[in-house]
């Protein structure tokens, strides 16, 4: 006769032994996820910067990252794990803003603007996951005439590029354990300041975390001043970066106020609020959040993701009006300004802060303007510290060649 009560003892037992799931950089099945991520994120990059040629349409840009994101993505984890598929695929829409317009521009089938044209600004913003680990990437080009005339970039346009290539790489240097927010917002502005052009006061970096695309820790790109608070803009919390996170840096900068606006451009990108609950009255509203809680359950998406458009565009505004979805507008600049946008994806790791996302910034972006002491020195250590990889990099595939 079994005694029953030290079986249980001992399933609890197992139980309590069996470790629960490590979902940070510590696990490095995790940490490879995040590296494959972040390669098809820069290859998705690269194809779009080819694509943007006179004549291209937006709308085809955003579907050419998007098809590059799910194909590549599909190659991998193929296997089921406890009989379920490894969730994959875009995890943030692929958005492409042109000139004034800041970010966040995703257009639908029915609403597709002019073609690119000569001497566009182009911003490209997307995001790739595996199993939910995030990697993003923003990038500013400017179109060429033809394959045969690389672009020109004025003086405004090559000092806002540059201050936000560089505020890119000097805060995604700064994210590292023991520091705080506070200081990366310092730097952020102490190098717009230097190029004389502002930082977007409503673009802030986040911590990622596996299907958090937004994380509670935040780096505001400048602190809200009186009126914006009072305005309801809300102050970031200070907090202290720790091993083993994740982050997007994200730098928008801007010739002009740096104050985003509404525009005509309508949103079409969006998030569930999963913490939000409310019995919806009209059909296309419900068709709308079933849709979402199915296909998109935290992670942001775009309407064009849905087969029947025009009951989508009917069925998010309740949505909204009762928190369900949270909206990401597309954001505009005076007409006059020149705006520049890059982000990264960093990962804390023991060895240090790793950049594993964003390409290099175009040649044709140059400025006159020198920044301070400081960025000038964290500038020339990262630099130093590429210059020896790619040597290092060159050197292993010589020897590789030669046996």
């Amino acid at each position: 006769m079994s005694d029953d009560s030290s079986t249980s003892s001992a399933e609890q037992s197992v139980k309590e032994e069996k470790e629960e799931e490590i979902t940070d950089l510590s696990n490095s099945d995790v940490c490879t996820k995040y590296q494959e991520a972040s390669k098809i994120v820069n290859l998705a990059l690269k194809g779009l910067m080819e694509q943007c040629v006179v004549g291209a349409k937006v709308l085809d840009l955003c579907k050419f990252g998007t098809t590059i994101i799910d194909t590549q993505a599909a190659r991998l984890y193929t296997k089921k794990v406890n009989g379920k598929s490894i969730e994959r695929g875009v995890a943030f829409p692929v958005c492409v803003s042109v000139n004034d317009v800041i970010c966040n521009h995703s257009p639908l089938a029915s609403e597709e603007t002019e073609p690119l044209k000569a001497g566009d600004i182009v911003k490209i913003d997307l995001g790739c996951h595996i199993d939910g680990y995030i990697s993003v990437a923003a990038h500013t080009l400017i179109v060429s005439e033809s394959a045969d005339s690389p672009p020109q970039a004025d003086d405004e346009m090559g000092n806002v590029a540059v201050a936000a290539y560089n505020a890119m790489l000097v805060a995604a240097a700064s994210i590292k354990a023991g520091n705080k927010n506070t200081e990366v917002t310092e730097t952020v502005n102490r190098i717009a300041e230097a190029y004389n052009v502002n930082a977007i006061s409503s673009v802030r970096m986040h911590q990622m975390k596996r299907f958090v695309i937004d994380g509670v820790k935040e780096v505001a790109l400048k602190a809200p001043t009186a009126d914006e608070l009072e305005a309801g803009e809300e102050k970031v919390d200070e907090c202290t970066f720790e091993q083993a996170e994740v982050y997007a840096v994200d730098v928008a900068m801007s010739t002009g106020e740096g104050k985003p606006r509404p525009g005509i451009l309508r949103t079409t990108v969006f998030k569930r609020n999963v913490e939000a609950n409310y019995r919806l009255k009209m059909k296309n509203s419900r068709y709308v959040l079933s849709e979402v809680d199915k296909k998109f359950p935290t992670l942001p998406f775009t309407l064009a993701h849905f087969e029947d458009e025009r009951g989508a565009r009917m069925g998010v505004t309740e949505c909204v009006s009762h928190g369900l979805l949270t909206p990401y507008p597309v954001l505009h600049e005076q007409k006059s300004a020149k705006v520049a946008h890059f982000k990264c994806t960093v990962l804390l790791l023991p060895s240090g802060t790793t950049r594993v996302t964003g390409l290099e910034m175009p040649g044709y972006f140059k400025t006159e303007k020198q920044p301070d002491e400081e960025t000038q020195k964290v500038l020339a250590e990262l630099e130093d510290i590429a210059a020896k990889k790619a040597a290092k990099k060159a050197a292993k595939k010589k020897k590789k060649k030669a046996t």
